[in-house]
């Protein structure tokens, strides 16, 4: 039995040994499958096979001297060699190159930001005891703690403007850079706004200081390798390096930003305003924030488009704080019904909610119910795409538009605007007993509503700042809170508001908007 087992098995590979070279003749289906394989022997690259590096590149190989060192300045050539055709390393030599080369050139801009904010202690509550006092004197008085907080930062001028997130900053007394070299510097906040969670620092040093020159965040694929610079968890200066995940990432809920890029770079707590950075050295996003349930990383990062970056600089370099363009339109998402209904074959554009009288949008000839296609030659997948083009242009820019009006697609040229302020903010603050003491409140007007991320058609009143320990912060009062009723009046203005509570009413009842929702309060 053993033999006749033998005998077959010999059999199957003789009829092998002569199947196969027929198969892999020139064009045939397996032939096509292998021949990135079939015709290579694996090879051990030593010293000095120059020929043979020669033809597996298809390319000048590098000279190496005695010592076996090859030319350093080849490193870059050859990693833009490999990028060059958009193609994966095919051979042993390409999955040799180093990022190192890429690194040496781009690390030295990103810095370690350490933001320091004095937070008041709690008082104790034999404080302001005139008993406890005559004996302990005020050592019931604790000191103000200052709170740290780690960021990452890049420098885009040599005059030592440094782009990170606002929230890195925010409510800080005093920011400070450290550079990877160990070299430490004082800085100032330029420009900051926590729409778009980016802030401006300038350095207060003397330059030149290494940059990062901003790239077209428009030129980015999904799957393009990039770079993440930054210091996570304060443990010093980290590189990490994967692939664009996705583009135009939205809803992810750091900010009112909505165009973000999706990477699986590593990304942890620290590494917030550090670079991210392309095969060519030149920055394309600022690290932002991550998707974790620990804490950590899960490969799911997000950085804000370095397109973006690049104009709110911009502003800061003009000496101006960043404001995003007036369009005078609210913009909604095209479902799947709106799609069909309008004929268009998936659901895609931004479709024009409302118009703002008088606005850019309106003297553009946009029309409720049209929807925006495409701008500046862009395809508009969402009404935050649209948002994202429109900020990325600036004010003073025009964009083109492509519109969907009454089943015909028609060109628009429309104008970016400042937002206007009529009426005029008059902003007060009220005092005396009342709910609304401690509270600094404005008339809403388009460019008012456009800082506090309100519908541009408001009207009334907002309240801009709520003062810590003030009846106003008792009752709940927030910044973006719009009154709209005191007492069965009307708030129109902050001057009708400040009349109304300087009135000597013995209960309270007024309604305010937060969120879309309208809110009733009942003092006694």
């Amino acid at each position: 039995m053993k033999l006749k087992l033998l005998a077959l098995v010999a059999v199957l590979l003789i009829g092998t040994a002569f199947a196969v070279p027929s198969a892999l003749t020139e064009g045939s289906t397996l032939h096509q499958l292998l021949a990135p394989t079939a015709g290579q022997e694996p090879v051990r690259l030593a010293r000095g096979d120059d020929s043979l590096r020669q033809e597996l590149r298809r390319d000048a190989a590098p000279q190496w001297d005695e010592d076996g060192a090859g030319d350093s300045a080849s490193g870059g050539d050859r990693i833009a060699e490999a990028q060059a055709g958009d193609r994966v390393p095919s051979t042993a030599a390409e999955i040799k190159l180093s990022f190192a080369p890429l690194v040496k050139n781009t690390a030295p801009a990103v810095v370690n930001v350490y933001a320091a904010r004095k937070v008041a202690a709690r008082r104790s509550p034999f404080a302001d005891d005139p008993f406890f006092g005559q004996f302990f004197g005020n050592r019931f008085d604790n000191p103000p703690r200052m709170e740290q907080s780690l960021g990452s930062g890049v420098v885009v001028d040599p005059s030592g403007l440094v782009i990170t997130n606002n929230h890195v900053v925010e409510g800080a007394d005093e920011v400070k850079v450290a550079f990877a070299d160990g070299r430490e510097f004082d800085t100032t906040v330029v420009s900051k706004d926590a729409t778009v969670d980016l802030a401006v620092l300038k350095i207060d040093g003397d330059g030149p200081f290494p940059t990062i020159p901003i790239a077209d965040s428009d030129d980015l694929q999904t799957g393009d390798l990039v770079l993440a610079i930054g210091n996570p968890f304060g443990i010093g200066q980290t590189v990490t390096n994967g692939i664009v995940s996705a583009l135009a990432r939205n809803h992810v809920g750091v900010n009112d930003f909505g165009f973000f890029i999706q990477t699986d770079a590593a990304i942890n707590p620290g590494n917030s305003g550090g670079a991210l950075i392309d095969m060519s050295g030149s920055l394309v996003g600022v690290n932002s924030a991550i998707y974790s349930r620990s804490g950590g990383s899960n490969g799911i990062g997000f950085a804000i488009p370095s397109n973006m970056v690049a104009t709110f600089v911009r502003a800061a370099e003009n000496g101006g704080r960043y404001e995003r363009p007036f369009i005078g339109a609210d913009f909604a998402p095209v479902t799947a019904d709106i799609a069909e209904a309008l004929g268009l074959d998936r659901p895609s554009g931004a479709l024009v909610r409302s118009v703002y009288p008088d606005g850019p949008a309106a003297k553009a000839g946009l029309k409720v119910g049209d929807v925006v296609l495409k701008a500046d030659g862009k395809e508009i997948a969402t009404p935050d795409a649209l948002n994202y083009r429109f900020a990325t242009l600036g004010i003073g820019q025009n964009v083109d538009l492509a519109v969907l009006s009454a089943d015909e697609t028609e060109d628009l040229t429309l104008p970016l605007e400042q937002a206007p302020e009529t009426p005029p903010r008059d902003e007060r603050t009220i005092d005396g007993r009342n709910p609304f003491a401690g509270a600094t409140v404005d008339n809403l007007s388009p460019r008012v509503a456009g800082e506090f991320q309100l519908p541009q058609d408001s009207t009334g009143v907002v309240v801009a700042k709520v003062a810590p320990r003030s009846h106003a912060a008792r009752f709940g009062l927030q910044p973006g809170d719009i009154v709209l009723e005191v007492n069965g009046e009307s708030v129109d203005s902050t001057k009708s508001l400040v009349a109304i509570a300087a009135e000597d009413y013995r209960g309270w009842q007024f309604d305010i908007e937060r969120g879309g929702r309208r809110l009733t309060q009942v003092v006694r």
